[in-house]
């Protein structure tokens, strides 16, 4: 604590904003206050966006927002805004944009100058408290702002303007002019097969992030071609992060991303959005390699995000955790010396851990050279011909090895644990953990990732009166939340308008939900979230989803009157190709044109740009596979006594990864209509093959339905022969 007077942040919900309620800056949030007071006083705005999870942010916070020199010259010369990226993506977007603009960087902390009506025009990542690094200290850049804002106040306004521009060109599409086609797919793999690192894995070289709708699409594609080109990219990739210390080689689950092209060193921080989707990568490899070390990572990430990012009691995935948990803190919590780690072990299975995770007298932390990062370095038969025992005893040795470390970390100050539950990242851990439960049987992840997503559809979704247009409900009233509960329980809880990804990655849930359970209540919740999602963010002009609703008045704060449609991953999966593939998704299950009518023109609208947008457009990718195949349609129908036998084809129709492919499961007893969706309640529920007595599959597809079948092996041989386009 730095002051015993709170400011005006102890008010706020967000982890990251209250973590600052002890600064001697007089924060404001952002809002109408804010601006109201920066225009009154003619003083440029300081805004600074970042994150409870992010490492610099606490480094600029203890080093010069608690500083009371650095507070007196903000507080008499700006108005300072401070923003949680997580609570407000649009607010960050449009001054990331901004930034870069000016600096060719982003990142977080962002550090930005406005003029009083909020138009940037200087900004940064990290400023650190003296000249050093390349960069002015931040009271240098503090004072001279200032002096800039009073004395060449035009310049300030003709930069802000020029800004503007700059922002209002980023991720702006104004006509449907492209052509989709399996090209734009074919130059996304390209892209992959250019930037892929052959010798360590992923694409680039460092900082390495994963890109995983980049490898979901790599899957997908060698399940279809069996291109050992893209297995070996996937294969490689998947291996070495899973080895690497950018995983947590103890508790499980991966960090953010790796500082080195090895996958060694990584920041530390782990979120639930990176888990969810490389979780879902490595069920996915499991399908299309049988690759048991992928299932055993799949099922080692949710060990980790069961014991650390699930709201076990209500339903609900937590948002992240911490890297660290004071500013000298660089990953002490995850990382070993020797010495640490012979304490806790005995001398073999010290011997053991230190030739396996690589733990030696020189580590690879730089602010403590004794601190490893612990990666498997080698393999375990290697490590038996070096200390001349058996394999299966140093696997035996390892465990314990394991067990003992982790069990000592966990007596550690430990990083904290953001508990807020937003919505579309929880969505898409609901998502993954079905995708899971499905292919590796685990009923545990179903049951868990229905109750969070119950808790969703209960606390955040406001049904309101649909309106009817043409016969059709629009929802324009139903709303979304955009949190389901803030970690404070003390805060208050702000009901923020959910945005495009909170919409689309809930309707995706909700289908996967109703394919996990054939419950029709959560198909009728993914129709009316996307009938309220196209309502309000679908451009009727342009085609296309915007990012946010426009405000009712028509005017927004700051640059947020900028519309935005996104359409790269950074770094979760891009809200338009998310919405057009439930859009997609329904289509196939109702028939509607109307849905298959709005994927496509959103799918169009970015049709020119997204083949040059490499692996950033992978969700693009994998919507335009959406659009372009024949979808199939496994229902599985379960007679009764016959349990083992509809066990047998559902395993053998979930076998091959498709992002086409769904599989549904009924009792004989359920199959009537208010089970089924429209394009399968006309047919399904006619079968004479229901008193059959025996378990058996229909497949459907271009709602048309084949005689029923009930062998796994021409099950299989079915699938693997339908038609694979719409036009075929």
């Amino acid at each position: 604590m730095t002051t015993s007077t709170l400011n005006s942040l102890a008010r706020a919900s967000s982890a990251y904003l209250r973590s600052a309620m002890h600064q001697p800056i007089h924060w404001h949030e952002w809002g109408d206050e804010a601006f109201a007071t920066a225009q009154s006083e003619n003083k440029p705005m300081l805004l600074d966006i970042g994150a409870v999870w992010c490492h610099w942010c606490h480094v600029m916070d203890r080093e010069s927002y608690d500083d009371l020199e650095v507070a007196k010259i903000v507080n008499e010369l700006f108005v300072a805004v401070k923003v949680d990226r997580d609570e407000r993506p649009d607010i960050d977007s449009r001054y990331q944009a901004a930034v870069s603009a000016v600096s060719g960087q982003g990142g977080w902390p962002l550090t930005a100058f406005l003029t009083p009506d909020g138009k940037p025009f200087y900004g940064g990542t990290y400023f650190p408290p003296t000249d050093g690094y390349g960069r002015p200290s931040f009271k240098r850049v503090l004072l001279s702002i200032a002096a800039a804002y009073k004395e060449k106040h035009g310049d300030v306004i003709e930069q802000a303007k020029m800004v503007e521009s700059a922002i209002a060109q980023a991720e702006s599409f104004t006509a449907r002019d492209g052509k989709i086609s399996a090209q734009i797919v074919d130059a996304i793999i390209d892209s992959a097969l250019k930037m892929f690192d052959p010798r360590n894995g992923g694409f680039g070289n460092a900082p390495k992030f994963p890109h995983p709708s980049a490898l979901d699409l790599l899957i997908e594609r060698y399940s279809r071609t069996k291109d050992d080109r893209l297995r070996n990219v996937f294969v490689t990739t998947l291996e070495h992060m899973a080895n690497g210390g950018v995983y947590d080689q103890l508790a499980g689950g991966f960090h953010r991303y790796s500082v080195d092209e090895r996958w060694v060193v990584p920041h530390f921080e782990k979120m639930s959005y990176d888990n969810s989707e490389l979780l879902k990568n490595y069920v996915h490899a499991y399908q299309a390699t049988g690759s048991e070390f992928f299932a055993n990572v799949a099922r080692d990430i949710i060990r980790w995000m069961d014991e650390w990012l699930s709201d076990r009691e209500h339903g609900g995935f937590y948002a992240s955790q911490d890297a660290d948990i004071n500013m000298n803190d660089d990953g002490d919590y995850f990382t070993w010396t020797l010495d640490e780690a012979r304490a806790v072990l005995t001398e073999e299975e010290a011997q053991v851990a230190a030739l396996y995770y690589d733990i030696n007298e020189i580590g690879e932390m730089h602010h403590n050279p004794a601190k490893n990062v612990l990666y498997v370095r080698a393999p375990i038969d290697e490590i038996a011909r070096r200390m001349n025992i058996s394999a299966e005893r140093v696997q035996e040795l390892l465990d314990s090895a394991k067990k003992k470390m982790y069990a000592a970390r966990l007596q550690r100050p430990t990083p904290c644990v953001d508990k807020t539950v937003y919505v579309a990242w929880n969505s898409m851990c609901v998502s993954a953990y079905l995708e899971a439960a499905k292919v590796l049987g685990r009923e545990d992840a179903r049951r868990f990732a229905l109750k969070s997503l119950d808790r969703v559809l209960a606390e955040a979704w406001r049904h309101g009166d649909s309106a009817a247009e043409g016969g059709r409900a629009t929802h324009a009233d139903a709303t979304l939340l955009h949190v389901v509960a803030y970690s404070d329980p003390e805060a208050e809880h702000r009901e923020i308008p959910g945005m495009l990804d909170d919409y689309a990655a809930t309707a995706l849930a909700c289908l996967d939900a109703y394919e996990a359970t054939a419950d029709l209540s959560y198909f009728k919740f993914a129709q009316s979230i996307s009938d309220a999602m196209v309502a309000k963010f679908f451009d009727a002009a342009s085609g296309g989803f915007f990012d946010s609703q426009p405000s009712a008045t028509g005017s927004k704060l700051g640059v947020l009157s900028t519309r935005r449609k996104p359409i790269q991953d950074s770094p979760t999966p891009a809200g338009n190709p998310m919405a057009a593939i439930a859009l997609l998704r329904l289509h196939h299950y109702t028939g509607d044109a109307v849905y298959c009518d709005k994927a496509e023109q959103t799918l169009e609208t970015f049709a020119d740009v997204a083949g040059r947008l490499g692996i950033f457009a992978a969700t693009y990718g994998i919507a335009v596979c959406h659009f372009l195949e024949s979808p199939v349609q496994a229902v599985v129908i379960e007679a009764e006594g016959t349990k083992d036998k509809a066990n047998e084809l559902t395993t053998a129709a979930r076998s091959e990864f498709s992002f086409s492919k769904s599989v549904l499961c009924l009792k004989a007893s359920q199959t009537v209509a208010e089970n089924l969706p429209p394009a399968l309640a006309g047919t399904i529920p006619k079968l004479p093959q229901l008193k059959s007595g025996t378990s058996f599959v229909v497949l459907c597809s271009g709602f048309t339905c084949q005689p029923p079948i009930y062998d796994a092996e021409e099950l299989r041989q079915s699938i693997a022969s339908a038609p694979k386009t719409r036009n075929a």
